[in-house]
């Protein structure tokens, strides 16, 4: 059975996908689309989204991304790429229970300290964003950013192993939101390198190149 993922790539999808492609794995993308982007979710026509009742048959809680692995049915995105990359093995799993305690806990501290503050530098980036907003977020990922731009001095460049995982996948998805405030991501020399240097990886292009093939 095809590994399955439900979602778009406009979501954070890109997580698993991007860990999918890097792992050498075969598998579907299942489209997905968040509903609150249709004008009419419910209507006949309307495309498999997070409110369509197929969908809330894989995940009740109608989110994406979910994943299907020969019935083995798992959600949350970071929680994805961390299953993937433990059942696959290689370089960018985890090689003793340490580094995999490692790899969650930089996938939860980027969730719960960056996540919600680099969402809303990009929501408010545009023309139409809110600028007090945009600055509050820039001046929230500061501590953070310091803890982070130390960790990867510390690290070799990466933050676990001395080598790129499955974390850096997780948390470079993140910090990418906040990378609209260049001036931000400048002022921490590590994490611009290390950012830089996840996003030319040929599975990131990837991924980013069948994202931008999807509608806005």
């Amino acid at each position: 059975m095809t590994l399955k993922i439900y979602g778009v790539l406009r979501s954070r999808a890109t997580r698993p996908v991007w860990a999918a492609k890097e792992l050498g794995l075969a598998y579907e993308l299942i489209p997905v689309i968040q509903s609150y982007r249709l004008k009419d979710a419910a209507a006949a026509d309307a495309p498999l989204n997070t409110a369509s009742p197929a969908f809330l048959k894989v995940n009740p809680a109608g989110q994406v991304p979910s994943l299907d692995d020969d019935g083995f049915v798992l959600h949350e995105s970071l929680a994805i790429s961390l299953y993937l990359a433990r059942k696959q093995g290689g370089p960018i799993a985890p090689a003793n229970l340490r580094e995999e305690a490692q790899m969650v806990q930089w996938s939860l501290w980027a969730a719960t300290g960056c996540e919600a503050k680099a969402l809303q530098i990009l929501y408010n980036s545009g023309p139409a964003g809110d600028a007090a907003l945009r600055q509050d977020g820039i001046e929230a990922l500061k501590r953070p950013f310091t803890a982070l731009n130390a960790a990867l001095a510390a690290g070799g460049g990466y933050l676990v192993g001395g080598r790129f995982t499955v974390a850096d996948i997780n948390v470079a998805e993140i910090v990418r939101y906040a990378q609209p405030a260049t001036a931000l991501i400048d002022a921490y020399p590590n994490i611009k390198a290390w950012i830089a240097t996840c996003q030319s990886r040929p599975a990131f292009k990837a991924m980013m190149v069948e994202r931008d093939q999807e509608p806005a």
